[in-house]
């Protein structure tokens, strides 16, 4: 029996979309046969993923969203919906680092972390969670990282918000996967994206953390397209609550 990677027919919501490890992934899924709707702020660089995912022969929409408002959440889900129907998979991939050393993290600083990182995923994957349950499929895919299991310099908030979406998950898990709704999450090591710029500008630290990994490089985008198809797919129909290191061995060493 082959499994089924085949995500034809499907209707997938990336939020962080417009840019980095969201877009690779949105390009994934729509790869796959899902028609995809991206979510951030920026216009322009939502529009420019769509033009890509078309590009490639997929379907994808635009929706502009500010994900840090939860009186939004709501509205996402349902604007989601809009062009293609019901959303089944959810790929919450919308983040901020800000770096800011321990001593000066503000509380508006930190709000903002854990709202993106804690508060829209649970908020908006409950909003979501009804269609799915109709539907008999979901997927829920969150973000996780490096900063579950260690610790960075300068990254107190962003480090809590990983920490706490991977028992969110598990949460996830145990409410929603008897209607068939899976949460998994996905914790990426060190890819090349505008989160990760102080790392990839600088190439002596670039090359630090490759030689920190198991395999000897960092990520690159096409790196994360395999494990998001998998965990958005019914191959992954017996996988929930998982946190998935993508890290190339970073955390195995």
């Amino acid at each position: 029996m082959q499994p089924s990677f085949d995500l034809d027919g499907r209707v997938a919501l990336v939020t962080g979309g417009s840019s980095g490890l969201g877009r690779a992934m949105a390009m994934a899924l729509a790869g796959a046969g899902a028609a995809v709707v991206v979510a951030a702020r920026r216009r322009e660089a939502l529009e420019e993923s769509v033009a890509m995912i078309q590009a490639q022969g997929g379907r994808a929409a635009a929706l502009e969203a500010d994900l840090a408002d939860p009186a939004g959440l709501d509205a996402v889900a349902r604007q989601a919906a809009e062009p293609f129907g019901t959303v089944t998979i959810l790929v919450n991939a919308a983040g901020v680092n800000l770096r800011q050393p321990i001593d000066e993290v503000d509380l508006a600083s930190w709000q903002l972390t854990l709202q993106l990182h804690l508060g829209t995923p649970f908020f908006l994957s409950r909003a979501l969670v009804p269609g799915m349950r109709d539907k008999g499929y979901g997927r829920i895919i969150n973000l996780a990282s490096l900063q579950s299991q260690r610790a960075f310099a300068n990254s107190a908030p962003y480090g809590a918000g990983k920490g706490g979406i991977v028992q969110l998950t598990r949460a996830m898990a145990e409410a929603w996967s008897k209607d068939g709704i899976n949460a998994n999450a996905i914790a990426p090591g060190f890819f090349p994206t505008e989160l990760t710029a102080p790392v990839f500008d600088d190439p002596q630290t670039a090359e630090a953390m490759a030689a920190k990994t198991a395999i000897g490089r960092n990520g690159t985008l096409e790196d994360i397209a395999g494990p998001t198809v998998f965990l958005a797919s019914p191959a992954a129909g017996y996988v929930t609550g998982q946190t998935l290191f993508v890290d190339g061995g970073f955390t195995a060493r």
